[in-house]
């Protein structure tokens, strides 16, 4: 089993910026995808932004240039730097794992933009 934790959330007002981090425990396959989904109310989750073990990433493209995602692998932590939130960035965000073709999700952190 993996647990994930999140914690950074929060609230920020317009073109404010956040750190959200996500600690990994468990037992944690070393070839794995950590990442960073989002909803909001009343649509589904999607994804935001990941980042692979070797540490390749990707992108939605509503966030490209405003939000950076990296990890320490030796703490099994992964971080999404958000610059310059907008209030369309409001949402719940939720850490991913992705390991051995099974999915483990954190309980999620909210992240509200309003002035």
């Amino acid at each position: 089993q993996v647990q994930l934790v999140e914690s950074g959330g929060g609230l920020v007002q317009p073109g404010g910026s956040l750190r959200l981090s996500c600690a990994a425990s468990g037992s944690i396959n070393s070839i794995n995808v950590m990442g960073w989904y989002r909803q909001a109310p009343g649509k589904e989750r999607e994804l935001v932004a990941h980042i692979t073990s070797l540490g390749t990433t990707y992108y939605k493209d509503s966030v490209k240039g405003r939000f950076t995602v990296s990890r320490d692998n030796a703490k099994n932590t992964v971080y999404v730097q958000v610059n310059n939130l907008k209030p369309e960035d409001t949402a719940i965000y939720y850490c991913n794992l992705v390991g051995r073709g099974v999915v483990y999700w954190g309980q999620g952190t909210q992240v509200t933009v309003s002035s």
